[in-house]
């Protein structure tokens, strides 16, 4: 079959996505209102396109990796949006994670002979990711697809790599993702979640039967993962750091400063499960057993999403947002004030953990870890919001404070001591 009538045949398909839609009464949540970014800077080089919202951060998966969404939906019809510039936006937002291991969610649901991009700009948008995009791509998950999506891989299997093609999974339902990364962080668009709602009800009686899911267990005494500072504190005899805190920063201060991309990669999943099954347990952990430099860095950085609360707490998240409107020459001082306000135990462990970020930037020259690169890396493992989740035009604000910190340490954390506090 030639590529014409490829293309033909998913015109066909894609219209009969078109029909059913329509006869389940899911047609008219394609003409909801549109997508605002209300936190979006009308400055921002690409707002045409970004103020959709088709492409947005959603903050990290299980194991310290990006997560970009890519929302059909909220695609307006061809001719509002330049698929040009759409290419070239999602370009730009991924060229700020391409260094690190990220993962993609692509909802394919909304995507409509209205709005649908030709399959010329689709082959020349494979071509244009180029090794530079696909080597640390983790996953890319295809979220409700349908034929259209099948018959499109027909056309693009003569280009795709065997080796790419391994990080494509297919998952029919949103609840396939929970296996997969932090569901609940997720921006998933109304019209998509009523999508799988729809999905669901036809399956009914198919499916098996909802378990259902026991109430949490009570943290054990030697908890390090998912509870409270404070918990940590009480339970190893009021000591301020965190002990899988102190071990890690120790570990990399004298094994990883120079190790090149240092907090850049991923590890092996079930390697990270096991690791923080024995810090949880009480039980000795030696990195060395391991051989992997990579393993104590992405336990650092899980150890502090999975806080209950961030590090610099839901109260300053607002503030550290206007950090971009303080004129320059005025962000260090800004930056003092904020941090200065933060509880006496989170102070002690943010000024640790600084102090360490400050000592790998000034080895940049091996590790390639610039103070910019740290604070894309640790800036949403330190602050993120109480509901919902980060925006990508939240992203500045968030990573440039990061920046500040870690740049100016000296000057910001030298004005409050802590009784009691220690240095890496």
């Amino acid at each position: 079959m030639s590529e014409i009538d490829y293309e033909k045949l998913a015109e066909i398909e894609l219209q009969k996505d078109e029909t059913e839609d329509a006869q389940s009464g899911q047609e008219k949540t394609f003409m909801s209102p549109p997508f605002e970014d209300t936190e979006l800077n009308i400055n921002h080089p690409y707002y045409d396109v970004a103020r959709h919202g088709i492409i947005q951060l959603a903050g990290d998966d299980n194991f310290g990796r990006k997560v970009i969404t890519f929302s059909c939906c909220r695609m307006p019809p061809s001719h509002q949006l330049n698929h040009t510039r759409l290419l070239e936006y999602l370009k730009y937002t991924l060229d700020h994670y391409v260094e690190n291991d990220y993962m993609v969610v692509y909802f394919h649901y909304g995507l409509k002979s209205l709005n649908k991009p030709s399959l010329k700009w689709l082959q020349t948008a494979y071509k244009e990711f180029d090794r530079k995009y696909k080597k640390n791509l983790k996953a890319l998950y295809v979220v409700h697809p349908t034929n259209f999506i099948k018959i499109l891989w027909n056309i693009f299997k003569p280009l795709i790599s065997h080796k790419f093609g391994k990080k494509i999974t297919y998952l029919n339902y949103l609840s396939d993702l929970r296996e997969h990364l932090k569901y609940d962080q997720l921006n998933i668009p109304q019209e998509v979640i009523q999508h799988d709602e729809n999905l669901r009800r036809k399956q009914k009686g198919k499916l098996s039967p909802v378990v259902k899911i026991p109430p949490p267990r009570p943290p054990l005494p030697t908890q390090q993962f998912g509870v409270s500072l404070q918990y940590i504190k009480d339970k190893n005899k009021g000591e301020l750091i965190p002990p899988v805190m102190k071990e890690t920063v120790s570990y990399l201060k004298r094994k990883g400063l120079q190790v090149e991309g240092l907090f850049r990669r991923s590890a092996s999943v079930q390697t990270i499960k096991d690791v923080q099954k024995l810090y949880n347990q009480g039980k000795s952990v030696n990195f060395d057993d391991y051989h992997d430099i990579h393993i104590p860095a992405v336990i650092l950085k899980t150890f502090l999403r999975e806080l209950p609360q961030p590090l610099l707490t839901f109260e300053c998240y607002d503030h550290i947002l206007g950090i971009t409107s303080v004129e320059s020459s005025l962000r260090v001082t800004r930056c003092k004030q904020i941090i200065h306000g933060l509880p006496e135990h989170n102070y002690v462990v943010l000024k640790y953990l600084i102090c360490f970020l400050h000592m790998v930037s000034h080895e940049s020259i091996y590790n390639r870890m610039t103070a910019s690169s740290l604070a894309c890396v640790f800036g949403l493992n330190l602050i993120w919001p109480s509901k919902g989740t980060v925006s990508l035009s939240a992203l500045v604000p968030l990573n440039l404070f990061t920046e500040l910190l870690i740049d100016f340490y000296v000057n910001i954390f030298n004005s409050r001591t802590v009784p009691g506090e220690v240095l890496p």
